[in-house]
């Protein structure tokens, strides 16, 4: 194991510090959030975000899969009390591991210049994990993008981080303003799909292969309506079976495999 610093006090200053990134307050103070468990900490090292601090268990020690990464320029290793990594996670059996990452900072305005592009545009989804389904789709279909509108649930809220499964690292997570960032997008032609009961078509019947954006919105209340309106194409998800309906994470994925299945597989 190469060199770290031992901190076993859970009252030392910096435990304050790590655990206010469990808030978001915390969060925006500081432009930084907390990765907890191996596999988010690995992804974010191999994808070289900004990871400042790795904590790990003492008692347990360093797990195999971060030995490759023990050099990692800029990178500060930590051996802590069991006793620390409590303070600093919202799960109830810490896996033994704690990172502390910059704030990635993607651009709205990359995401709008992709040609051919897919993405989501996400407005006022509140439930962490919807989120982080929603982005893990996108990355699995290989989307060029997911835009965040305002309202919607913190991108580095820890339920959110832990259920992209690392995909918020492979591919662009932007926050904006979608009522900016939608009449461009309408300027430059890009097809702009919603989903509604009463839509005339179906999702398998509308071309996805043109630079399309899909707007989903909040679990209960839908799209805000000043957003909606500039949806240029209302499709439905057709349903044979008896559920009412599907969730917006469920939705978005269906959506998203519906493109790729004609982008990549027709």
């Amino acid at each position: 194991m190469n060199s770290y610093t031992e901190l076993t006090s859970a009252s030392n200053p910096r435990v304050k510090s790590w655990s206010a990134l469990l808030t978001k307050r915390g969060r925006e103070e500081q432009g930084k959030f907390l990765l907890e468990g191996t596999h988010l900490t690995v992804e974010a090292l191999k994808a070289e975000m900004p990871v400042q601090t790795v904590l790990f268990s003492l008692e347990r020690g360093k797990p195999a899969e971060l030995a490759a990464f023990s050099d990692a320029p800029g990178v500060e290793w930590v051996g802590v009390s069991d006793a620390i990594l409590a303070k600093c996670t919202e799960t109830q059996t810490p896996q033994g591991i704690v990172a502390v990452c910059g704030k990635i900072g993607q651009s709205a305005e990359s995401v709008l210049s992709r040609k051919e592009g897919l993405v989501i545009a996400v407005d006022g989804v509140q439930d962490p994990g919807n989120l982080g389904t929603i982005i893990r789709s996108a990355d699995a279909v290989g989307a060029t993008g997911v835009l965040l509108g305002r309202g919607t649930v913190d991108l580095y809220n820890p339920k959110t981080v832990r259920a992209t499964m690392g995909s918020m690292f492979h591919l662009p997570v932007a926050e904006c303003d979608l009522k900016e960032l939608l009449p461009a997008a309408k300027r430059q032609g890009i097809q702009l799909v919603g989903t509604r009961l009463g839509a005339s078509k179906h999702c398998y019947e509308v071309d996805m292969r043109q630079s399309t954006w899909f707007i989903v919105g909040n679990e209960g209340k839908g799209l805000d309506p000043e957003i909606e309106a500039y949806v240029t194409t209302d499709v439905m998800i057709p349903m044979r079976g008896q559920a009412e309906s599907l969730n917006v994470a469920m939705a978005t994925t269906v959506l998203l495999y519906e493109a790729m299945r004609q982008r990549y597989y027709n």
